[in-house]
């Protein structure tokens, strides 16, 4: 097996479409790290712990990984192409945005690039110590006056990296029935005082591995301390509501980073930046909380595919995941109706001609061979998956808007439906 010990230069004379070719429409990713300045990393990333804080302290530490990415990171003093992923081909690096770009449809699919003109979904890992702030992403129309555009999420749990939960493995979902807008503007008034209150009005949820939640915009959420796959849109925007989290303060500026000029203090307008109906709903979890969905009863062939983000979020399919599971010796072709960013979380195999390994230490600046992204030709024509290691092989992948017919998608509510001990 050949290895690379660093990641490649960038290539002064990128070729995405020799690279698709010669990946017979499968491409190797280089690790995409970024940091947080205002979080404590969880150390589940297998970085080497040398290298959490290796952009630097005042960065603050690494903790995401961002897979199969286009959108930049809005981080203060960030790098020019921070949160963008490289793909690597012939001793060297091209960003998968300059892919996307000059093979589009190629990539993407014919809709979604005629749609969107982009790859317009990523996904990352997101690894913290204890919990992070209360906060919610603007929808479209929100984001749209800062330039930008929504944020719908999901969540899920991988088994194979929760080995811990840290600090406070629980998330806040929206808010308690009943709660008014003027107990949220009064969190605001407090601001500076110290902690403003603000999880006094949420609800909180135990977080178990091998569960997950589709998450729409405007719905407050403050994350806990296990280890997320969060497939999600193509932005960054977010308002924190919380002015304290684990005896660090939160500054004003997080709150009102992606909102417009002129209402930086408008706490009504602030305070409707939440949807009122769908955060005070008596059952939140019911309309949220994911289960893994089998696709077929292939354990005796020795793989099965499961679906681990699905659901809509307002009635739109935005994006989607499944968790691939190859047996030692197995191997299956799947058959995707859509291209994917695709990465291992446990043994080693081969995806078409690449061969795959998950590491279990990563310096940073070092490559891997755990990350790909399944262009759409090859998806649809079909990608086979082989485990060559002595455990299961397990892959997650995460899809585009609108890729699935209406009758192969679920909902969110049909976990419930599957039956007794299945997963």
């Amino acid at each position: 097996m050949t290895k690379l010990t660093e990641v490649p230069k960038v290539s002064s004379k990128p070729d995405p479409r020799r690279a698709i070719e010669e990946g017979e429409g499968v491409l190797r990713l280089a690790p995409c790290w970024v940091p947080r300045s205002f979080l404590t990393p969880g150390r589940r990333l297998k970085l080497h712990p040398d290298d959490y804080y290796a952009l630097g302290a005042h960065r603050g530490g690494i903790d995401e990984r961002w897979l199969g990415s286009t959108t930049e990171a809005a981080n203060e003093n960030r790098g020019d192409d921070e949160g963008l992923s490289y793909v690597v081909h012939a001793g060297g690096r091209f960003t998968l945005r300059e892919a996307v770009q000059q093979e589009g449809e190629r990539i993407v699919g014919r809709a979604i690039w005629s749609k969107y003109r982009r790859w317009p979904v990523y996904s990352k890992f997101f690894d913290n110590l204890g919990p992070i702030p209360c906060h919610m992403h603007q929808d479209d129309e929100q984001a749209k006056e800062v330039g930008q555009q929504g944020k719908p999420e999901s969540y899920y749990f991988p088994p194979q990296l929760n080995n811990t939960g840290n600090n406070f493995p629980h998330t806040y979902y929206g808010l308690e029935p009943g709660t008014t807008k003027s107990q949220v503007r009064r969190c605001l008034e407090d601001w500076n005082r110290g902690d403003n209150g603000m999880l006094d009005l949420c609800k909180a949820y135990r977080l178990r591995p091998g569960t997950g939640w589709l998450i729409p915009p405007r719905v407050l959420h403050a994350p806990g301390s296990i280890l997320t796959y969060e497939p999600q849109w193509g932005s960054d925007v977010f308002a924190m509501f919380q002015s304290m989290v684990e005896c660090r303060c939160v500054p004003w500026s997080l709150l009102v980073k992606d909102v417009p000029k002129g209402k930086d203090q408008d706490l009504d307008y602030i305070v409707d930046l939440i949807d009122w109906d769908f955060n005070t709903q008596t059952h939140f979890k019911d309309a949220c909380y994911l289960e893994p969905l089998a696709l077929v009863n292939s354990e005796s062939d020795g793989f099965v595919d499961r679906w681990v983000v699905y659901g809509r979020i307002h009635g739109q399919q935005l994006f989607s995941a499944r968790e691939l599971t190859v047996e030692p010796g197995a191997k299956v072709a799947v058959k995707d109706a859509g291209a994917s960013g695709l990465i291992a979380v446990q043994g080693q195999g081969r995806i078409g001609v690449h061969e795959m390994e998950t590491p279990v230490l990563m310096r940073f600046g070092q490559m891997t061979m755990d990350e790909v992204f399944i262009t759409h030709e090859a998806a649809v024509r079909g990608v086979v998956v082989e485990n060559t290691g002595t455990e299961p092989f397990v892959t997650l992948r995460y899809f585009g808007p609108e890729v699935w017919p209406d009758q192969d998608y679920p909902n969110v509510s049909d976990w419930k439906k599957q039956p007794a001990g299945r997963t």
